[in-house]
């Protein structure tokens, strides 16, 4: 699992990411978006999209905060339980209303944030991970329904190349998590990882049906693949085929075995 200790510098630039994401999307909600407009390829409207979204952030800040919140069980169903319960139980749905819960929310987080340790162990919906990694967990959050709602409501994204590089520490700690076990069957293999134009690269070993994600290149790797970040971040959250990814030359593999880029999305279920 990786575990990244950033510098106070990125640590600030991740801050300012949060509050610059949560006006972007709030922005975007005040708009004269409508709040019945269903989001392209899912259940929910861009009103529950963005009710969801407070009641996240909501969250995150107080478990940034120090409160422990129960909120399903780390598993993709409870999650989506959890999710129809607390929309269920607060219809709010006026877009200017969730806007500046959303920044509130936001900025209470970021608040909370600057005085935690960032190595502290936090208890979040997927599982344990450091106060640091939560941060990128709720900037990975915004950005995948902030996508989602600005495409339902033909606005620009708000998703850039830093933005998505910051949420690397998250997606790279949340693999061994959403990996489809059954998916990984006995795959005996070792990737080498990396976005373009980022230096940094990491190991994701498959063995036993599990995969655990190292900082680093490999000594020894199958397949090599780097991908475009904006990219990178759309497949992890599902929103983007890695098929037309590659067609479009954003994402480029090699190594002894450059077959099993193809294949190494499939073996990972977004919650």
């Amino acid at each position: 699992m990786v575990d990244p200790t950033p510098d106070r510098g990125t640590r600030q630039e991740l801050h300012a990411c949060l509050l610059a994401t949560a006006q972007d999307i709030a922005s975007l909600l005040r708009t004269d978006a409508d709040a019945a407009t269903l989001i392209p390829d899912a259940t929910w409207t861009v009103g529950q999209a963005a009710a969801h979204l407070v009641l996240a952030n909501e969250l995150m800040a107080d478990l940034a905060a120090g409160t422990e919140r129960a909120y399903g069980d780390g598993t993709a169903a409870s999650l989506a339980a959890a999710n129809e319960d607390s929309l269920a139980a607060w219809p709010e749905r006026d877009l200017t209303v969730l806007a500046d819960g959303l920044v509130r929310h936001t900025e209470a987080f970021v608040a909370a944030d600057v005085l935690a340790d960032s190595a502290a162990p936090v208890a979040s919906p997927l599982g344990p991970m450091t106060q640091e990694i939560l941060g990128s967990y709720l900037l990975t959050h915004m950005l995948g329904h902030g996508w989602d709602m600005a495409r339902a409501l033909r606005r620009p994204h708000m998703i850039d190349r830093r933005r998505a590089e910051l949420c690397l520490p998250f997606l790279l700690t949340a693999m061994p998590w959403v990996l489809d076990r059954d998916a990984a069957g006995n795959l005996d293999v070792t990737y080498t990882l990396g976005l373009r134009g980022n230096p940094d690269r990491f190991a994701a070993a498959f063995s036993g049906g599990s995969v655990t994600v190292t900082p680093g290149a490999p000594q020894r790797s199958d397949c090599t693949i780097i991908t475009e970040s904006v990219t990178f971040l759309l497949i992890a959250l599902g929103r983007c085929s890695p098929w037309s990814a590659v067609a479009r030359g954003k994402i480029l593999a090699w190594g002894r075995r450059p077959h099993l880029a193809a294949t190494f999305p499939t073996y990972f279920r977004a919650p």
